[in-house]
């Protein structure tokens, strides 16, 4: 089956690849006979996430992974005596194949007296098939890898007649007969897996798969969602309304979404704001202390990323455990701006890379995807005040709606700037009306008056907290970007600037009212924050220590909320969406999908 690779128009659909590796490990030939994509993602692209089966196989595999004594050449074999040996890895020229072969047993062959046989023994988390007949045989990749260790095997000058996998959970040997079909057909799997390497597009998601639910890389291929939004055609104008406007959007027929990626994530941010505070490293634990006194201590497999506002020190045992486990630190000044990050080598889809610098040179994709994002936010913004409002005004609805239409039909990103910022000008007009905060004592004279919106810096309580939102939600989507393998510094909407994450900026329009606006009103409107919790200095407002832990709470459950896909109709939180959507982009950057489907909430 061809990949769908979508042709944009002026622009080469094939991705450019960069030269393979000179040899195609047995292992991924495994990979390949299992799923197409996923070798295509962890050979090609490098990509790779653990699992519970990953770790548990990795652990089973410890011991067997040790090397044994050294294997003698074929010529030199048959005066040894019968051995094993563990870890032994060789390769064919002949074949551009490399093995590393688990354990392989050396004994006297049926044939000629003295003349020895070599049987590879690969081990396998999990259990073997059972045939219609009842009887135990290998798995078509299990199969498929044993064949090619055998053709190395012989290609080295080995005599190998046969081979076996054990199966760790059912603690079973399975045998394997090498036969001249087997290897014929094993030379063709090898064939069609260095001309899927070698065309550079990555193969089409399984289709309702049952061995999807156990993949390791589920959250990365996204393969109901790719082929829902393939079954559904860009050209239906009823796919163009639920995509971009109020119409319910239409299921994609038999293209199936199952709640394959997980609602939540059971590890959760940490946000440290007192100044002070200093974070190090004991045993297994990172310790929060104050001077001496330990505040807090963490368990790495708690937490996803660390937070910290102004003089927080972090150790550099610290900052290398992070790093190892791929949990990021950020950094931002006292009053919440955004300064950068700390992160492991996590990165490495450089060819995501390529194809997203390509891109940014070409105006029409540029204006394509401005446009969505764009028309995204406004409706948005005006479901926020339909559902908050007392008395949302009718013609500031119409007129909104009437700007997001107009946003998807501009033809250049410099008006498209001008509808934005008319609907932004409607939006903060009307703000204040879904405020339902009651004034009290002030020492700085504050209200929760608002009426138009002011930032660098920001001058009154409700900008304060929108500004703070804004950037820790521009954090979220930069994490995001770096997640899937993006540069977040280089975007499409957004003008490039030193320094700015412009792409993270880009993702986050449409959720900016859905995130930050309404953790903002939770916030003031439940009492969670009062006018106490603000301070002045010059002529900039922010939040004291205790005012930004409220709002990080404030912002950690909206970010927590378990919202529906109007798309794919299961829920996820909104910190799991962020993701979800950066790697749809990027899907349809590489051409997997046909429209970035930008998210707008019922």
């Amino acid at each position: 089956m061809a990949s769908p690779l979508i042709q944009f128009p002026d622009f080469p659909g094939s991705p450019r690849r960069e030269p393979l590796p000179d040899y195609l490990p047995a292992r991924m030939l495994n990979e390949f006979v299992y799923c197409p994509r996923l070798f295509f993602y962890e050979w090609v692209e490098g990509l790779f996430r653990e699992s519970v089966d990953t770790v548990e196989g990795s652990v089973q595999h410890k011991r067997v992974d040790q090397p044994g004594k050294a294997l003698p050449s074929a010529p030199d074999l048959d005066e040894a005596p019968d051995f094993k040996t563990r870890a032994i890895t060789l390769s064919s020229d002949r074949h551009r194949l490399i093995a590393k072969i688990d354990l392989l047993e050396v004994r006297e062959g049926p044939g000629a007296a003295g003349q020895k046989t070599v049987t590879p023994v690969d081990y396998k988390h999990g259990k073997p098939k059972e045939n219609a007949a009842g009887a135990l045989e290998l798995w078509p990749a299990d199969r498929a890898q044993l064949a090619a260790q055998a053709i190395v095997l012989r290609d080295n000058g080995y005599q190998c007649d046969e081979a076996l996998v054990f199966y760790s959970s059912t603690r079973q040997r399975v045998r394997l007969p090498i036969t001249d079909e087997l290897i014929a057909e094993t030379l063709l799997l090898l064939q069609q897996a260095w001309q899927t390497a070698r065309i550079g597009a990555i193969p089409p998601p399984l289709e309702d798969s049952p061995k999807c639910p156990g993949c390791s890389l589920l959250p990365i291929c996204l393969p109901d969602e790719v082929n829902s939004l393939l079954a559904a055609s860009p050209q239906e104008p009823e796919l163009q309304l639920s995509l971009f406007g109020d119409a319910q959007p239409k299921r994609p027929g038999s293209a199936r979404v199952r709640p394959l990626v997980s609602a939540r994530d059971d590890a959760r941010p940490v946000y440290l704001n007192t100044q002070g505070f200093r974070v190090g490293k004991s045993g297994d634990l990172l310790q929060v202390k104050e001077k001496e006194a330990v505040r807090q201590s963490l368990r790495l497999h708690e937490i996803n990323q660390i937070n910290l506002f102004g003089n927080i020190q972090i150790s550099t045992q610290a900052l290398q455990v992070l790093c190892e486990a791929g949990i990021p630190v950020t950094y931002f000044s006292q009053g919440g701006w955004f300064y950068g990050l700390t992160q492991g080598l996590q990165t490495k889809n450089v060819f995501l890379r390529v194809t997203q610098f390509r891109l940014r040179e070409e105006a029409w994709f540029r204006l394509r995807l401005a446009r969505s994002l764009v028309a995204a936010k406004i409706r948005n913004q005006r479901t926020l005040l339909m559902r908050n409002h007392l008395e949302p005004p009718p013609l500031v609805l119409s007129q909104m709606k009437e700007l997001a239409e107009r946003a998807e039909r501009e033809r250049a990103i410099e008006s498209l700037l001008g509808v934005e910022g008319l609907a932004a000008r409607l939006y903060f007009q009307t703000f204040a009306g879904m405020l339902k905060t009651e004034e009290g004592d002030s020492p700085e004279g504050f209200t929760f008056d608002f009426t138009s919106r002011n930032r660098r810096p920001p001058r009154d309580p409700i900008n304060a907290l929108l500004s703070l939102g804004y950037s820790v939600l521009a954090k979220d989507f930069t994490l995001a970007c770096y997640l899937v393998g993006f540069d977040p510094l280089v975007g499409f909407y957004h003008e490039l600037r030193f320094g700015r994450p412009a792409l993270a900026l880009d993702l986050m329009e449409p959720f900016r009212a859905l995130i930050v606006d309404s953790a903002v009103l939770t916030a003031l409107n439940t009492g969670m924050i009062q006018l106490s919790d603000f301070a002045r200095s010059a002529n900039a407002v922010g939040l004291t220590p205790s005012g930004r832990r409220a709002f990080f709470q404030a912002y950690e459950q909206r970010m927590d909320t378990l919202v529906t896909h109007p798309l794919f109709d299961y829920r996820v939180s909104y910190r799991r969406l962020l993701e979800i959507q950066a790697r749809l982009l990027a899907k349809y950057m590489e051409g997997e999908i046909p429209e970035y489907p930008v998210f707008v909430t019922r």
